[in-house]
């Protein structure tokens, strides 16, 4: 009797680098605690959290600019601990470009063969390299000649020239002003994707984080809390730290009186009231928890009347921000001051009433 195979759809290919029990202590501090962490192949991955998480510090040791003091690292099936980094097959994108002003930005770009003894003739893969990156035409000019948009596009050709499994990119648009940095974050996901290799990118900027990546790994102190796609995040947060940091929230404390695990959904009981609403895994009823509202989930009454809101409150207004297309509104209700968007600004100190779809808002947990 034949053995029945496995559907495709369901086979997943392996991880191209795993980390497990990463630890990384400096003096008394420990800036990463034990990370166990899966990057796929050609994919987008973000380390994403406040300076000091920890999340440079996994970019240099997956670089081997550090070693750890425990774990493993193994990328394609091959232990990365005692390899020296100008033998791994990963390539990194400083933060401040690293370019020799001495050189133009062929011999840039060229240099990277040359340390790995890559090619005796580097000019056909450097050439190609640039004009991946739109740069051929600036050649012969040196880094001083260049706006720090096309030095980042410079910087990122001499990382990719030597063909890495893997590219790793350490804050590499923070010097840029924002438009700039709009710009070339369309520039860097569209590379990745015709590149077809996975880039592993370090940054503290949320929206920056979200508009590149198919996978964020949202970090704190040194521990992943949340490994998901943007809109997971987003939209399921695992954690206090997690809905706080990912956009603008406000968190209403209460505590879980009733979860129904088949469905998904719990009420949870505040200051606000007793709200129904979708509800993360793992938690039951009387544990302590918190109620995400975003500023979306929420709005003024007066701007809704076709429909009526299955839960509604009484605030009072206490600032209003013009945002240019729309108005952030913060209004105290029972001691909690909830944020949300108007299209008309109420007055400074008005009552108003506050609607709300509880099912768009989440409960999570407490903790980070």
């Amino acid at each position: 009797m034949h053995g029945v195979l496995p559907s495709t759809a369901m086979l997943s290919p392996p991880p191209l680098l795993t980390a497990r029990g990463l630890v990384k202590t400096y003096g008394r501090s420990r800036a990463v605690d034990g990370v166990d962490l899966d990057i796929p192949e050609r994919a987008f991955t973000t380390f994403l959290g406040p300076s000091g998480c920890g999340k440079t510090t996994i970019l240099r040791m997956i670089a081997g600019f550090e070693r750890p003091d425990s774990g493993s690292l193994v990328l394609d099936g091959r232990s990365l601990i005692d390899v020296p980094p100008e033998r791994r097959p990963v390539n990194t994108v400083f933060q401040n470009y690293a370019l020799f002003p001495h050189l133009t930005v062929f011999e840039n770009v060229a240099f990277s063969l040359t340390l790995r003894r890559r090619s005796p003739d580097p000019a056909p893969k450097v050439l190609r390299a640039l004009e991946t990156v739109h740069m051929a035409e600036f050649a012969d000019r040196y880094p001083y000649q260049l706006s720090g948009g096309q030095q980042q596009r410079v910087a990122v050709a001499r990382a990719m020239v030597a063909e890495p499994h893997l590219l790793l990119l350490d804050e590499p648009l923070s010097a840029l002003d924002r438009k700039m940095r709009s710009h070339l974050q369309i520039e860097l996901k569209d590379l990745q994707k015709r590149l077809g290799i996975a880039f592993v990118y370090v940054t503290h900027d949320q929206e920056e984080a979200f508009a590149l990546s198919d996978i964020v790994v949202v970090m704190n102190r040194g521990r992943i809390v949340q490994r998901a796609d943007p809109a997971t995040l987003y939209a399921r947060p695992a954690n206090g730290f997690v809905a706080d940091f990912i956009g603008s929230a406000t968190l209403v404390p209460g505590t879980l009186t009733t979860v129904d695990a088949r469905d998904g959904m719990a009420a949870i009981e505040t200051s606000l009231g007793i709200i129904n609403a979708p509800v993360i895994e793992g938690v039951a009823s009387g544990d302590a928890a918190l109620l995400v509202l975003r500023p979306e989930h929420m709005a003024l009454c007066a701007e809704v009347r076709d429909r009526r809101s299955p839960v509604e409150w009484q605030g009072t207004v206490r600032h209003v921000v013009y945002q240019g297309n729309t108005y952030l509104v913060e209004a105290e209700c029972a001691g909690i001051i909830l944020r949300l968007t108007a299209q008309i600004p109420p007055g400074l100190g008005e009552t108003v009433a506050i609607g709300l779809d509880p099912g768009r808002a989440f409960i999570t947990r407490v903790g980070a």
